[in-house]
């Protein structure tokens, strides 16, 4: 299949953004035109199908209507142009549920749009849900090392977790809703939530109202599921989380914490060290 880049805008933040023009991915309408002959020419290739992505988190269903019309016209030209096109992929990007936000559109709502925008195309489509479907199915579990005061009133929760686990905040400023497993009772608080790393961007929030938090207290970050684990690192030499998989009252560590030596033993030293 070949990718194309309808131009149209969606996404929650620039660097989710994936269908412009001025993005690093797919082609363009004619450039994909002229490939998709190319590719059907040549003896070594089967061209099967188009494709599109244009963004993450997109809570509104018309930058896809937009991009998927296109798309369809896509289709209709290279069909009539004698060339097969059996497989029309149409990405993800469908906003998750997040817990502080409007309500994105419902996967049924996407489906409706689909049928109308595709009616009468007859072919094989392809979806991928992603996010929408791992984001809020994982947590990030932290604890809380300090509570730190400036003298101005600022305070600051220092944990024990960093963006090199949860690098979403300070890559795309996300918002992860935060929760305290046992809140305790007290008009809200609030504070910034940061990390212990020696980096301005190792914040997860500012000026957050929080029920009141002391040190050793455990906090959830929710929607971690996704970007979470596969994007951490052991940036500052932080060993990465162990993963745990739940399922009701029974639980299963999937992938142990591992040891500082078992980190470092991946470092090889140079021949003339």
């Amino acid at each position: 299949a070949i990718r194309v880049n309808p131009d149209v805008s969606a996404g929650g933040h620039a660097k989710i953004a994936t269908g412009k023009e001025d993005n690093k991915f797919g082609v363009s309408f004619s450039e994909a035109e002229r490939l998709y002959a190319n590719a059907s020419n040549d003896a070594g290739l089967n061209p099967v199908g188009v494709t599109c992505h244009i963004g993450s988190q997109i809570t509104d269903l018309a930058p896809m209507a937009a991009a998927f019309t296109k798309m369809r016209g896509l289709v209709e030209r290279l069909r009539g142009e004698g060339l097969s096109v059996q497989r029309l992929d149409l990405g993800g990007g469908l906003g998750v549920p997040y817990f502080n936000q409007p309500t994105p559109p419902s996967p049924a709502d996407y489906a409706r749009m689909i049928a109308k925008t595709m009616n009468g195309l007859d072919i094989a489509y392809a979806f991928e849900p992603g996010r929408m479907i791992a984001a809020n199915a994982g947590v990030l579990l932290a604890k809380v090392q300090h509570i730190h005061e400036r003298p101005g009133g600022r305070k600051f929760v220092v944990l024990d977790a960093a963006m090199n686990d949860l690098i979403r905040p300070a890559m795309y400023d996300a918002y992860h809703e935060i929760a305290p497993l046992k809140p305790r009772a007290g008009d809200p608080v609030v504070y910034d939530v940061v990390g212990p790393i020696c980096e301005t961007g190792d914040t997860f929030t500012r000026e957050r109202a929080l029920p009141p938090l002391e040190a050793g207290d455990l906090i959830a970050f929710m929607s971690a599921g996704a970007y979470g684990a596969v994007m951490s690192s052991e940036y500052n030499s932080r060993l990465l989380v162990p993963e745990v998989l739940v399922k009701g009252d029974d639980y299963a560590v999937v992938r142990p914490r591992p040891t500082y030596e078992e980190m470092l033993a991946k470092e090889a030293s140079a021949p003339w060290l």
